[in-house]
């Protein structure tokens, strides 16, 4: 049954008033960033990665910029231990990366995950524990003390064995289910853990605190952090870590306001893959900062590949509205957007300003390798004059007078209002030239000559219905001079309202295309255009198509 009255909040808040955090509006630095994909996003998966692919995610963090990653629970997987064996005997651990490795706080584990290390240039020994009050009571039932002496000796084996070998080895420690574990209990415990590591500026400790299951909204999580923070034992030679999960769908909150609160590092994975609703993402978090002017010290310049790398290694989806990666979160189909997001491109091409400032767009695309003209502005029912006309003109060099942009922008809407799908750029060209291009039917010129009298003299030569005439008329241009000749012929009744031109190539053998828009009787108006090396066979085609489109 759906019954709210059986839950209850399940969180604990700190002792003390902690708000600092509020005081401050933004990141100014990057955390340190910690890859889990080869540890929590593997285990999520329903069929795990193969040690192949492994070495292969692993070399994708490496080229991304992670510095340190945790290749898994060597202890606990044949798979995991062979995949800390291969990247240490087959020297595939860059000089400035550390691996991590992860422990339960109990002897024979620790103890086998330190011969899984052997040889490692650098590692990084996570031992955990689980705190909450909930595995206290349940899973463990043991009391507070109890538990904490299973960090204590967890810790102190963890300093004896790295005493026995001359490798570079850091120490982490994690309070398992803290956003369950009343604050002064967990700050208690991990203390206990600080007093026996002793960390010194040069071998500082990782204290991380991982909301093993989400259970509050961030600004709590934020408290809870500060608190940490602020009452941890050797703090200056501490590095504050954070493990959100995703439970609330706030895992990313969390991590911004626990960065705000004293964080200095970040574990989590590549879209937030992981158990249940998965980990952090730190692909969002890292993009955040960039879209606000800070050096995420990650790259992600080429999503579209990392995007494909991990599908293809995981088997798993990203959503099409994932923040930055997913495949539309830059598609504007709403008129109005794409109205906007035109506009603004065109004032960043022609003001080239410090500061990316576009509307609907927070950054750039192309900064994570996307394209405009196939991810930004896309057509659909919904889309308007002026995504039509920007694909029109940025893609194809067509630039539209503004009431043919809203001719073609129905037209376009028609078709896929009609067929119920999306409408690429080709095909938006291709609608184009059949709806407002060389139409030659009922009406067709077949032959025009001019002469400078009065003006200009022309001649024309007509069919209409299959009809030949042959009419003279003058004009104060020539398409002035032919239009006048076809009204005479014919009885048309008709304002040539719209007429520009420009050339389609920069060269001086380019083709230009003319635009004419007519205004008739009964409101309506007509468009034509056409393309042509001579710009005056151009207007009158253009003219012609108009009067055909009427």
């Amino acid at each position: 049954m759906f019954d709210y009255r059986k839950y209850k909040r399940q969180y604990y808040m700190p002792p003390e008033e902690c708000f600092d955090w509020v005081k401050k509006d933004h990141i100014d630095k990057a955390p340190i960033w910690c890859s889990v994909d080869l540890r929590d996003g593997n285990q999520a998966l329903v069929i795990p990665m193969s040690l192949e692919q492994k070495l292969d995610f692993f070399k994708l963090l490496v080229d991304v910029g992670f510095k340190e990653i945790e290749i898994g629970f060597p202890a606990a997987s044949d798979t995991e231990y062979e995949l800390c064996r291969a990247l240490i005997d087959n020297n595939l651990i860059p000089d400035d990366v550390t691996i991590q490795v992860l422990t339960q706080a109990r002897e024979h584990i620790i103890r086998k995950t330190f011969e899984a290390i052997k040889g490692a240039p650098h590692a990084i020994v996570h031992v955990y524990n689980s705190t909450s009050y909930a595995q206290r009571q349940q899973v463990f039932r043991k009391s507070r003390e109890d538990i904490k002496k299973i960090a204590i000796a967890g810790a102190e084996l963890l300093k004896a064995l790295a005493a026995e070998t001359d490798q570079d080895l850091r120490f982490e420690y994690s309070p398992e289910s803290f956003t369950g574990t009343e604050p002064e209990y967990a700050l208690e415990v991990v203390n206990a853990v600080l007093d026996v590591w002793q960390p010194t500026a040069d071998k500082k400790a990782i204290i991380n605190l991982p909301m093993t299951v989400e259970l509050s909204s961030p600004h709590v999580v934020a408290q809870q952090v500060e608190y940490m923070s602020k009452n941890m034992h050797f703090r200056d030679n501490v590095v504050l870590s954070l493990h959100p999960h995703n439970d609330r769908g706030c895992g990313v909150a969390d991590a911004e306001l626990g960065i705000l609160a004293g964080a200095d590092r970040v574990e989590g994975t590549l879209f937030g893959n992981g158990e249940r609703t998965g980990n952090v993402d730190i692909i969002t978090v890292a993009m955040n900062l960039y879209a606000q002017g800070v050096d995420p010290e990650l790259d992600f310049s080429d999503m579209p590949n990392i995007a494909a790398h991990y599908e293809a290694a995981t088997g798993m989806s990203i959503n099409e509205r994932s923040p930055y990666a997913g495949h539309l979160v830059f598609a504007a189909f709403s008129g109005s957007h794409q109205d906007a997001i035109a506009k603004g491109m065109k004032w960043i091409e022609e003001k080239d300003p410090d500061h990316w400032t576009v509307p609907y767009l927070p950054i750039n695309p192309q900064d994570v390798g996307r394209s405009y003209d196939a991810d930004v502005i896309r057509i659909n029912s919904q889309s308007g004059k002026g995504g039509v006309g920007y694909i029109l003109e940025t893609r194809y060099g067509l630039m539209l007078p503004k009431k043919m942009k809203e001719a073609m922008g129905y037209a376009a809407k028609a078709v896929s209002d009609r067929t119920h799908a999306e409408l690429k750029p080709e095909e938006i060209f291709e609608l184009f030239k059949s709806e407002f291009e060389n139409h030659t039917f009922p009406l067709n010129i077949t032959e025009v000559h001019f002469r400078q009298e009065n003006g200009i003299s022309t001649q024309v030569t007509a069919e209409l219905d299959g009809v030949r005439a042959v009419t003279e008329a003058s004009g104060n241009g020539r398409l002035d001079a032919v239009s006048n000749a076809l009204k005479k012929a014919y009885g048309y009744d008709y304002s040539l309202e719209v007429y520009t031109e420009h050339a389609l190539e920069k060269s001086s053998s380019s083709r230009a295309i003319a635009y004419v828009g007519l205004s008739w009787p009964d409101g309506r108006m007509s468009w034509g255009a056409a393309c042509d090396p001579d710009i005056i066979r151009a207007s009158i085609a253009a003219l012609v198509t108009a009067i055909n489109n009427h």
